[in-house]
């Protein structure tokens, strides 16, 4: 009777926003960790190898400018140019919204890349080898650090920008989800699979740093 009770009492409780987003973040996480045996067990390998042929033969068809922007979009991505793009980002949040969105943002970018490099080193998964890579790379492929931040950075900075510029800020979240994943497989460093792997974790931790947001305004 008692155990029917709690059950009852947790059927009965309203399921709040930031509890919405803790169960869409379990989701994906668990969805990223099986994708990730799913490419350690081959299941993707045939559609990996048709995705990424055809996108690295367009890099012979290209114009090098074009070649140039895409390791330009990738340039940017990573390393220290992204954590200085964080930092500034952070600051402007915390000008808009205060510090806790700042550290919001700031926590999903480097929670999420942590994230990222302990499953690099869980899966163990090679580069793509069809062509020379046309970006240094020296960590494992799944997932793509790339992509994780791009969607844990932008999706994070498109929730917490003020109404007036949100639509102008899915759009560039949207823009850099897509231009960092297609730059990473051009230059033949990451697989299709990297890349869907890698926006699922940046976007859980984006929506865990939403709901850590969110149980801050509910308790203040």
């Amino acid at each position: 009777m008692a155990l029917c009770g709690i059950f009852q009492s947790l059927r009965d409780k309203p399921i709040t926003q930031s509890s919405r987003h803790f169960i869409a973040a379990a989701v994906l996480l668990a969805a990223v960790v099986l994708l990730g045996f799913a490419v350690v067990s081959g299941w993707t390998q045939a559609m990996d190898l048709r995705i990424s042929t055809d996108l690295v033969l367009q890099v012979g068809k290209s114009d090098p400018a074009f070649i140039a922007f895409m390791q330009g979009v990738s340039w940017i991505g990573g390393g220290l140019p992204r954590w200085i793009i964080v930092i500034a980002l952070s600051a402007l949040v915390w000008h808009w919204s205060g510090p806790r969105c700042a550290v919001a943002l700031a926590g999903a970018s480097l929670l999420s890349n942590l994230a990222s490099s302990l499953l690099k080193l869980g899966f163990g998964v090679s580069r793509p080898d069809l062509i020379p890579h046309l970006d240094h790379q020296t960590s494992f492929s799944y997932p793509s650090g790339h992509a994780t931040s791009a969607a844990a950075v932008y999706l994070m900075l498109a929730w917490l920008v003020p109404p007036r510029w949100r639509r102008a800020a899915w759009s560039l979240a949207g823009a850099m989800i897509v231009l960092n994943g297609v730059s990473r497989m051009m230059l033949g460093v990451h697989w299709a699979s990297d890349i869907a792997g890698g926006t699922m974790l940046g976007a859980v931790f984006a929506l865990l740093g939403a709901a850590f947001v969110r149980r801050g305004r509910a308790a203040a």
